[in-house]
């Protein structure tokens, strides 16, 4: 494995996304994530929502002991807590569950019960974007299980591409990948998934923003249905 630079600029490092988006193009998943385990070392990490264990069983293989960092909003279904003990129990990576400033009891007691239900995005900002932007200031890069074939706003996800937000590099080594994909590397290598999955639900959030999908529908129909939010405000 090459060298590892620590230290590095926030325009050095759009810089190499932006290069390694295009170099990486046409890469394997494996040899993108072989990139960024190279490239950042202990400064890299996986994000990981459960819903499966894909990109986190990809980047093991790399680089074991990976950082796979996990938001618990004291929202996720008993199956999304119980698949996240499940990894940290057989898979060769280092789990990091983050929580919100604010216990769900609290949140209720500033801002009244079910925020989700009246402003699901204040919501998501204070259980989801605020500890992931928290959580990551160690890292220069973070994976994301993103795919361009989920819905029409994940589409032009790049393989590698630079967070302005954040000012991080994020790195989506399965972006190029189709359901089938997905579907035959966890049975070829026995991947662990969210139960949810075979119950109907095709995207797996916090319970009370998300349903079965329906035949037809998207991958991500079942969040926030009915409203106009697509996204929880960590990837867009």
């Amino acid at each position: 494995m090459t060298a590892i630079r620590t230290e590095r600029t926030g325009d050095e490092l759009k810089s190499l996304a932006e290069s390694a988006g295009r170099d990486l193009e046409e890469a394997s998943a494996l040899e993108i994530l072989t990139w960024a385990a190279e490239t950042f070392g202990p400064r890299f990490c996986v994000t990981s929502s459960m819903e499966d264990a894909v990109v986190a069983h990809l980047a093991s293989r790399v680089l074991p002991g990976v950082d796979v960092v996990f938001l618990d909003t004291g929202y996720h279904f008993p199956e999304t807590i119980g698949t996240r003990d499940a990894v940290e129990a057989v898979m060769d990576v280092n789990l990091i569950t983050l929580t919100p400033r604010r216990s769900v009891a609290e949140q209720d007691a500033e801002h009244g019960p079910r925020l989700h239900d009246r402003d699901p995005d204040l919501c998501c900002a204070l259980r989801k974007v605020e500890p992931l932007e928290e959580g990551l200031t160690a890292y220069d890069a973070w994976a994301t299980g993103l795919r361009r074939d989920e819905s029409p706003t994940r589409a032009g996800t790049p393989v590698v591409g630079w967070d302005e937000k954040r000012r991080k590099v994020k790195v989506s080594p399965i972006a190029r990948w189709t359901q089938a994909d997905v579907d035959a590397y966890v049975a070829e290598h026995g991947v662990l998934t969210n139960p949810l999955l075979m119950d109907g639900y095709a995207s797996v959030g916090c319970a009370p923003c998300t349903r079965r999908v329906l035949e037809g529908e998207d991958a991500r129909a079942g969040r926030w249905a009915g409203r106009a939010k697509t996204e929880c405000g960590l990837h867009g």
